[in-house]
């Protein structure tokens, strides 16, 4: 891998990926692992790779990233977004591409705090009349 590389942070849930772009011919690493070994679902293979093939640099860059907390699925859609991101610094041209498809976002949705004297954020414990 060369030295120069271009860096974007993805977010998702409570999910904190850290994204390297290095010119290269496509291996992505996920925590000094395979992506295909980190991510044993093909869906979230998909979700990882989904920034790459819209923008067509699939085969044109590494990937290097390190992701904590959260859980796979939160941490394979902060990774595109960590990828997405380091995209922009690649070519600004890609911005259009990426916004149209939704991958600048950040998704905001996060766990609901249970509430006291509930069951839970929304549910509340049962009611009995008599």
């Amino acid at each position: 891998m060369s030295e120069e590389f271009f860096y974007g942070t993805g977010r998702r849930k409570t999910a904190v990926a850290r994204t390297r772009l290095y010119k290269g011919n496509g291996r992505i690493l996920i925590n000094n692992r395979p992506y295909e070994e980190y991510f044993p679902r093909p869906t979230l293979r998909v979700i990882v790779r989904q920034a790459l093939a819209l923008t067509r640099t699939d085969g044109k860059f590494d990937v290097k990233v390190n992701v904590c907390g959260g859980g796979i699925a939160g941490q394979a859609e902060a990774v595109r977004h960590g990828i997405a991101r380091a995209l922009l610094h690649v070519d600004p041209e890609l911005r259009g591409t990426l916004k149209k498809a939704g991958l600048l976002t950040r998704d905001a949705r996060e766990k609901e705090r249970k509430k006291y004297g509930q069951r839970g954020a929304r549910a509340r414990f049962q009611y009995s009349k008599r």
